[in-house]
């Protein structure tokens, strides 16, 4: 079983997506992907198109019961194209019915039958972007979607959908409709890219502009300004009060029934802009942000964060050799320490450039990151600065790796070589040793040898070769004197110990990063079909059998055991998501060793135990 352990209070689990979709869309930045039932119970979140091992995998709408997690129903599977940009259920009926809005070109407009799971009507769109659809809270048989330049207004009648435009008439019409609610008067309001909030209603026809048979038309009755750029969010209050989330000015304001401004407060500017906001208790809100944060707080004693991430895709990962903590860094330029077992970020920084790989010295005082351009630079722990800083090449770093006793880092580059640096004075002072030179391609992994003499190294053309640092950074010729070397860690996907972790067919690209346990007898495996494999190690065995574990939204970009072997870490690359899994019967003496989750599948036990 996979156990994806919550990060500080509030967290979201997955089961009852199939994680091996390219990019599972359960919270979207624009779209409302995710809608929950008027009986508070079931939830209904969308999925994307993906591939898995050259497979096509077919966008769909997951409904699941959020106390269980239980997948209850997929609806659509096999007829949206690309993705789900947009669901919603019908209140006038108590969630009889679900709208769903795809990513297809014409973004097709669909209304399901819960019960029965089958479509009850379908009808184009626009061409344009579609944001955001749901259905009249008085009335089923109404619905409105916004999105580039538009609101329409939709009637479902016997199976038919007729649209009406919204009209703006006098008023500019803005770029992007992003979100609407509905008033306790019936009204609906929007929110747009112009910063406004706009309020419409039903116009008697204008017979003098659009001629005679002219029916009745929905038109802008107010327009009150609300942020400087975009309104994001609008969030209804009970009495009819209403909250709004502005992205420009990262403001949150709460209006009375009227629109009439009652209070205001400001995001700071880390956490980026307000993107969705959810009332808890009519006091207290939780705020989404564009830069991966939920907030949680009230106007009066403010918001603090209760869940931060990445924003961009991850590579760099490094556990610390003695406690429980964790370094990531990513294309976002941000380095993150946290804390396996409070699950909390303890800090946070932003570099000029993005980082891609990390390693704790031995130490534990220190901790170096190795960046996009060459350059790599060790961090205090405690103070977060930088105690030393030095550049290899012009091209970006690879892996970063200590010798076993910290006298010797490491550095391997795309520009193919690795850098070998003398260690001192507790890991803050570095001198220039040596360099191995010898590989045709960059350097994907390399690891250290028990007695920190030699290393083993991988390239980008799926080269193995191994090196005397000893002796002056001198390559082995004769591979054969390695075979039975012992390795302070592995993580080289290509190795004599690790060949089974192979598939038959496999691309030199289908595993991104691989990881033995300390206690040397598992091997986690990150594939690029969003899967961790959990092997027994050594594994030098074609078609060695493994357990597979999901979780994953997107490629898996690295794994890493903690200093104790009581977790793994994973890392995503596109859905940015770092999941800590648990091991189980990781204590001595136990027969099997298996990662703890409520949505593993498993293939074969291993023929042998993980002892």
């Amino acid at each position: 079983m996979v156990d994806r352990i919550p990060y500080d209070k509030v967290f979201v689990k997955k089961p009852f997506i199939n994680p091996s979709f390219d990019l599972v869309k359960i919270f979207s930045s624009l779209s409302c992907s995710l809608t929950i039932h008027p009986d508070k119970v079931r939830v209904a979140s969308s999925q994307t198109a993906g591939v898995d091992k050259d497979k096509p995998l077919q966008p769909c709408v997951h409904i699941w019961d959020s106390t269980t997690l239980v997948t209850l129903q997929q609806i659509g599977l096999g007829t949206f194209q690309r993705g789900v940009g947009s669901v919603a259920f019908s209140f006038a009926d108590s969630g009889a019915f679900l709208c769903v809005i795809d990513d297809s070109n014409e973004h097709m407009l669909s209304v399901w039958d819960c019960n029965k799971g089958t479509k009850h009507a379908e009808v184009k769109t626009t061409n344009e972007a579609v944001f955001a659809v749901d259905f009249n809270p008085s009335d089923s048989a109404n619905i409105i979607t916004c999105g580039k330049s538009h609101v329409y207004f939709w009637t479902l009648s016997a199976g038919q959908f007729m649209k009406k435009q919204g009209i703006f008439g006098k008023y500019k019409k803005p770029k992007f409709i992003q979100c609407f609610v509905f008033s306790l008067t019936g009204d609906v309001l929007t929110g747009d890219s112009e910063g406004n909030i706009l309020t419409w209603g039903k116009s008697a026809a204008d017979i003098k502009t659009l001629g005679k048979g002219a029916k009745e038309t929905f038109q802008i009755m107010r327009q009150t300004r609300a942020h400087e750029g975009s309104v994001f969010t609008l969030c209804p209050l009970q009495g009819g009060a209403l909250l709004s989330g502005g992205g420009k000015d990262r403001k949150i304001i709460r209006w009375s029934a009227d629109l009439a401004p009652e209070r205001e407060c400001e995001i700071p500017e880390k956490f980026g802009a307000v993107r969705t906001l959810a009332d808890v208790d009519g006091e207290e809100l939780l705020v989404g942000t564009t830069r991966n944060a939920i907030l949680r707080g009230t106007f009066t004693d403010g918001f603090v964060s209760i869940v931060q991430g990445h924003l961009d895709e991850m590579w760099g990962l490094a556990t610390h050799p003695s406690v429980n903590t964790f370094l990531t860094c990513g294309h976002d330029r941000q380095v993150c320490l946290w804390n396996t077992e409070e699950h909390k970020l303890d800090w946070c920084i932003t570099l000029e450039e993005y980082g891609l790989c990390a390693d704790f010295c031995p130490v534990g005082s220190v901790v170096s990151v190795g960046l996009s351009t060459g350059r790599w630079m060790v961090l205090d722990l405690l103070t977060r600065e930088v105690v030393s800083e030095f550049t290899d090449g012009n091209e970006q770093l690879s892996v970063m790796r200590y010798s076993p006793d910290g006298s010797f880092l490491a550095v391997g580059s795309h520009d193919n070589f690795i850098y070998i640096y003398n260690v001192t004075e507790s890991g803050r002072r570095y001198t220039r040793f040596g360099k191995c030179n010898g590989h045709s391609s960059f350097i994907t992994h390399l690891d250290w040898s028990k007695d920190g003499k030699y290393i083993m190294s991988n390239s980008g053309d799926y080269e193995i070769l191994y090196w005397d640092i000893a002796a002056g950074c001198k390559l082995l010729r004769n591979r054969f004197e390695s075979k039975d070397r012992e390795w302070a860690s592995y993580t080289c996907v290509l190795g004599i110990h690790v060949m089974g972790v192979w598939l038959d067919g496999s691309d030199g690209t289908d595993i991104n990063a691989l990881c033995r346990s300390h206690n040397e007898r598992m091997v986690a495996v990150a594939d690029d079909f969003c899967k961790v494999h959990l092997f027994q190690y050594p594994c030098p065995k074609p078609k060695a059998p493994s357990h597979r574990y999901e979780g994953h939204g997107s490629h898996v970009t690295n794994v890493c055991f903690t200093h104790s072997d009581s977790h793994l870490l994973s890392m995503g690359g596109k859905d940015t998501c770092i999941l800590q899994w648990r091991v189980m019967g990781g204590g001595v003496g136990n027969s099997r060793e298996r990662l703890a989750s409520s949505t593993s599948t498993s293939s074969p036990e291993p023929a042998t135990s993980l002892e």
